[in-house]
């Protein structure tokens, strides 16, 4: 069913279609009758088409009747038939090709296709021919409230600053409606607030948010959720609607101040405490955020301001107390201090709600602890003589505890500062003294350190430095500041100045003090130099006196030097002056190192080192002859040795070196010596064995080796005494000239010696059996060893 203007509309649209369709029709038949007679051309037809349409959405049983085709052609009689083409022809819609009625056979939605173009046109039907030009018209669908409003970006995320005024706007949000909204007031939206009341409001017609309460805190409340509908139909009754959400957040203003929340703060800190340490800490609240709740500290009065400084912490934001300078709970117990705490970053809006800031109180408490004892001075210096005996007074030094207990002090000075140990204290009353005599001249300042610790504490100690100043006493003698020696020409004129000679002394100058210069009494009246003594400054002038006789080459002039001190102190030095040989200009040219000593001679000391080098001199010598005479001759008596009696002799025909073994022939020529055994002078043998007769010794060069032989086994037989007793001795020469060359038998054990070895017959008894054995054939092969007994 159709609303009353809806189907009104259609109906005239159906009139105007069929009344138009008519009026053509008349038209033409008054053309055609005026003209009779005459030959008639078919023109062709105007189609006047307006639109059709179709409600959208439409559910009924039967398809919709959208309009009617008809040409004025159509006598009825079925010969016309029509056709539909275009959008949606053949589908959604169909046409009736006798009557021209079109109907729609689906249900439309004017959101997906508003409108649609199709082609109408009448053909005969046996010959399909075109009986009108094709004509287009619109289908258009027409809308009814078949969406409701959509809020397309949401939620929606707002945000406005806390105490806003009223009206103050906070967003706008916009729903779309899909129906059409040049028809009716199907898209004509309007828009309420559900959830938010009464903190905000919305604009019915544009959808702007605005804050309805004033002074809202974001302290008290940050966010709000807020919903809003959208109805179309102009919010009349039967209207869509679609909601959305808006999440409002309040940002924060500086709105609120500083405020501690205590208006006294106590706390303590311990005298022991070094600058620098925590005292404490505390904070102002401010709800608010950011810049707007940032807090600076200050110290603004109090009587602690000048032992305790403020600063602030990064992270935290609270204040930290910190000491400034050591507290001491003896001198003063407590401290107050006022703290004020302000926001740097001030609204001008809310200026009226200040001041922006807060104050409080600090009482801070000194608590006491057990302090180290102190002495009443930073530092000592004391002063003593040197050379002072072992006990004297130096000084004293004195600490005391600080705390209330008031405990007694101990003293003691740290070895390391006093090494050598030349100081003591007494423990008790810290009185220094002496341990032994002091020299300025090898240490002229002492600087040690004493230690105090409390009895009865923590054992906790304090040290002082002390310095002590030893005080000059005059006991060290003037002497000489060079001890160059003293060139002069043998024709120095007399009572010139040779030489100006200065003094030092290690002692401290008093005031006024000077040196004095003399000769020594024993050479006070010489013949040769005076002296001269300048006061006016440490010097003395030596001169050559006017009837000098310069007849040595070196002279030691002995001069006293007297320092004027208290008590005096002296010493006499010498001056070595020697004489030189010099041209008319009085360049020096030569001089001579023989010394001469004026009559006061050489000292003790000098005497002394001399006697003692020749003392040491002569022991020496003395020693030296001692061991010379102590050495003896050799008790045993070693004949020469002859050179040319060493034969060597090899035991095997391989092995080269290593095989062969050395002998001294000489051993046979002295059988005395033979094992070892040599004569003595000193000792004469008791038994002596006479030579046989007959039996003479050969010389010990001699070359008749088998004589030697001979004559060594007579006496080896003769003489039962000489050991080896029981040996064989075994003689394996063969003379000179030999024609054997060699006695060996390694070829002819097995072999057939083609040699001749008749020459053995000449050799004698002791060479028979050999001959036999080599000479014949027939001879016998028993070995007969020769031997010497």
């Amino acid at each position: 069913m159709c609303s009353t203007e809806e189907c009104s509309h259609g109906l005239k649209n159906c009139i105007y279609v069929f009344a138009l369709v008519g009026h053509l029709s008349m038209h033409r038949h008054k053309q055609r009758a005026g003209k009779e007679g005459q030959v008639l051309h078919r023109s062709k037809r105007g189609w006047v088409w307006n639109q059709f349409f179709v409600i959208e959405e439409y559910t009924g049983p039967d398809p919709v009747l959208v309009g009617r085709l008809h040409s004025d052609v159509d006598s009825g009689d079925g010969n016309i038939k029509y056709i539909l083409s275009g959008e949606g022809a053949g589908t959604i819609f169909v046409i009736d090709d006798k009557t021209g009625n079109i109907h729609a056979t689906k249900t439309l939605d004017r959101e997906e296709q508003a409108q649609y173009t199709l082609t109408a046109q009448a053909v005969a039907r046996d010959t399909n021919k075109p009986l009108e030009p094709p004509s287009e018209f619109i289908v258009k669908v027409q809308d009814i409230n078949d969406n409701p409003p959509e809020f397309l970006h949401g939620p929606y995320y707002a945000r406005v600053p806390e105490m806003s005024n009223v009206g103050t706007s906070v967003m706008q949000v916009t729903a779309t409606d899909a129906d059409d909204p040049t028809y009716g007031n199907s898209a004509r939206l309007v828009y309420s607030i559900l959830q938010g009341q009464p903190y905000f409001s919305v604009e019915p017609q544009t959808g702007i948010i605005r804050t309805a309460l004033p002074n809202m805190d974001r302290e008290a409340r940050q966010e709000y959720d807020v919903v809003i509908q959208a109805k179309d139909m102009g919010g009349h009754m039967g209207g869509l609607s679609g909601t959305t959400e808006v999440k409002i957040t309040l940002t924060d203003v500086n709105d609120n101040p500083p405020k501690f929340p205590q208006s006294v703060y106590p706390m303590s800190v311990s005298e022991d405490k070094v600058p620098g340490e925590e005292v404490g800490r505390l904070k102002a609240k401010d709800p608010d955020l950011g810049d707007n709740g940032l807090v600076n500290y200050r110290l603004i009065d109090g009587d602690g301001m000048s032992m305790f400084e403020l600063t602030t912490d990064s992270e935290t934001r609270e204040a930290v107390i910190k000491l400034k300078k050591p507290v001491d709970f003896e001198t003063k117990r407590s401290y107050t201090l006022k703290v004020e705490g302000s926001n740097p970053h001030v609204d001008p809006q809310f200026l009226a709600w200040g001041p922006y800031k807060d104050e409080a109180t600090i009482k801070i408490s000194v608590e006491d602890a057990d302090e180290p004892p102190v002495f009443v001075a930073p530092s000592y210096t004391f002063e003593v003589e040197e050379n002072a005996p072992e006990g004297t007074l130096v000084g004293r030094v004195h600490a005391k505890d600080t705390d209330v207990a008031n405990n007694p002090v101990r003293y003691m000075i740290p070895r390391y500062t006093d090494v050598e140990q030349f100081f003591s204290i007494n423990s008790e009353d810290g009185m220094i003294t002496t341990t032994r005599p002091l020299d300025r001249e090898t240490q002229a300042w002492h600087n040690i350190s004493v230690s105090a610790t409390e009895i009865g504490g923590h054992h906790q100690d304090t040290k002082v430095r002390v310095n002590i100043k030893v005080k000059d006493v005059n006991d060290n003698p003037p002497e000489f500041a060079t001890n160059n020696e003293v060139l002069m020409c043998e024709t120095v004129a007399p009572g010139k100045v040779i030489e100006t000679v200065s003094a030092v002394d290690k002692d401290e100058m008093a005031h006024r003090q000077h040196f004095t210069f003399s000769l020594a009494p024993e050479v006070a009246h010489n013949h040769n130099f005076s002296l001269k003594d300048n006061r006016a400054q440490p010097v003395f002038m030596c001169s050559v006196k006017d009837s000098v006789r310069l007849t040595q080459d070196v002279y030691y002039l002995p001069i006293e030097i007297n320092d004027n001190g208290f008590p005096a102190m002296s010493s006499t030095n010498t001056l070595t002056i020697r004489v030189c040989s010099c041209d008319s200009k009085d360049t020096i040219l030569s001089c001579n190192v023989e010394p001469y000593v004026l009559p006061a001679g050489l000292s003790t000391g000098a005497l002394i080192a001399i006697l003692a080098c020749i003392v040491i001199l002569l022991a020496i010598v003395v020693l030296f002859v001692a061991l010379r005479r102590q050495k003896k001759e050799p008790l045993i008596v070693f004949e020469e040795e002859d050179i040319r009696e060493n034969i060597i002799t090899y035991d095997d025909e391989g092995g080269g070196e290593e095989d062969t073994e050395a002998f001294d022939i000489a051993t046979l020529q002295n059988p005395d010596g033979a094992n070892g055994f040599l004569p003595r002078k000193d000792i004469k043998p008791e038994l002596q064995y006479p030579i046989r007769p007959g039996i003479g010794r050969p010389a010990a060069n001699s070359v008749d080796v088998d004589d030697f032989i001979k004559t060594r086994i007579a006496e080896a037989d003769s003489d039962p005494t000489a050991p080896p007793y029981d040996s064989i001795q075994i003689y394996g020469y063969e003379g000179r000239g030999s024609l054997a060359g060699s006695l060996s038998s390694l070829e002819s054990v097995t072999t057939e010696s083609d040699l001749d070895y008749d020459y053995l017959q000449s050799w004698g008894p002791r060479f028979k059996k050999l001959a036999d054995l080599y000479g014949t054939k027939d001879c016998s092969r028993d070995f007969i060893p020769l031997t010497g007994s």
